[in-house]
């Protein structure tokens, strides 16, 4: 297992008139579990591609450690790739499907029952071992495609691409842990390609979020939640997503209308004044019904009940927000409130990259 490098890989379908992927410099790092996170379109797959060699990139190079792979056919990369549907042969048993990688690079007779057994075991798979692929349902023919990208133990990368489609939902949480499990069997690097982000956060040690083909942020789940780099991973990060309130920055203080909510502190020195705008989860959004300072004037204006939470939309300003409230908490329609926001956990984006947060004025709370 090595590093995986890639230095000014981009690409394009057109000639270079549109880029899939942006040249980007990445590294992925030995036996990592990464997920690529990002809407349909994003570049998620072509990335995979490249790495795996079936797609050559319009320009940079791809290293495996010291080893330049930027031509190399992708049988000679030594990668296991996963594919959003099932690719077996049908007519084998799936203990033989299973064992078909390691007979083929020659590995001792015992050695392969083992791992193909050991694999079976953590992907549910030991009473299906003497079927026939053909007579699988699709759920259970792509579980047992993913212990054929798994049962390797010398591979460079486990490319998984959107592996769980055709799974049963209610089986999707049991093989994200048992991915886990096998991760830290192995100690394979994983990539693991996603448009859910559910998905994205359960599994990975690191999540890379890629927006228009390039690579907008990446970090832990908790960081990403937390500390969002950009407008996109509030809005894609959360369910809800990040509220987003048009502002003006003046004098270091900033208003949404005429109500006062904080001072702004720039991520990278003092801030010029301007417009911005404020970035605040709805579970860091606190609702109050006695008028305070300072405070978000606002007018509830609906109240979802989710049976462990309530979600409080309100309006303020014209602009539309939502709260993350206890499930006790009463809230009406129509309802006048002043909204207050978590110090520390409401941030100011430009040009939809954060560029500061907003913090207490001189003994007072962030609204």
């Amino acid at each position: 297992m090595v590093d995986i490098r890639l230095e000014g890989v981009g690409h394009s379908y057109d000639g270079g008139k549109t880029w899939a992927l942006r040249p980007m410099t990445w590294t992925w790092e030995s036996a990592k579990a990464y997920a690529l996170l990002g809407p349909s379109g994003c570049g998620k797959t072509t990335l995979l591609n490249i790495v795996s060699g079936l797609l050559t990139p319009t320009v940079g190079r791809i290293w495996f450690g010291d080893r330049e792979v930027t031509g190399v056919a992708p049988a000679r990369r030594n990668i296991a790739q996963v594919f959003q549907f099932p690719v077996l042969y049908e007519g084998m048993s799936v203990y033989d499907n299973l064992a078909f990688p390691l007979r083929n690079r020659r590995h001792p007779k015992a050695d392969i029952d083992r791992r193909v057994r050991n694999v079976s075991r953590l992907l549910g798979l030991d009473a299906q071992l003497d079927r026939r692929a053909r007579r699988l349902d699709p759920g259970r023919q792509q579980i047992v495609s993913l212990g054929r990208g798994l049962v390797r133990p010398d591979v460079a990368a486990v490319l998984l691409d959107e592996p769980l489609t055709v799974i049963d939902p209610a089986l999707k949480w049991t093989l994200r842990s048992k991915l886990k499990e096998i991760h830290r069997d192995t100690g394979h690097t994983l990539i693991y390609v996603t448009h859910d982000q559910t998905e994205a956060l359960t599994f990975a040690d690191e999540v890379v979020i890629l927006k228009d083909g390039a690579v907008v942020q990446a970090g832990g789940p908790a960081e990403l939640f937390l500390s969002p780099a950009h407008e996109f991973v509030g809005h894609f990060i959360g369910s809800p997503g990040m509220n987003m309130i048009p502002a003006e920055l003046v004098d270091g203080v900033v208003r949404v209308g005429e109500a006062v909510v904080g001072r702004a502190v720039g991520d990278s020195g003092d801030l010029p004044a301007g417009p911005v705008r404020v970035g605040v989860r709805p579970e860091f959004v606190q609702i109050s019904s006695a008028p305070t300072m300072p405070g978000l004037p606002a007018r509830v204006t609906g109240v979802d009940r989710m049976g462990a939470y309530q979600l409080v939309n309100a309006e303020a300003g014209g602009h539309p927000l939502t709260a993350k409230v206890d499930a006790h908490a009463r809230h009406a329609a129509g309802a006048a409130a002043h909204l207050h926001f978590v110090a520390g956990r409401a941030f100011l984006f430009r040009d939809a990259v954060r560029c500061g947060s907003l913090v207490a004025l001189e003994g007072r709370d962030v609204a």
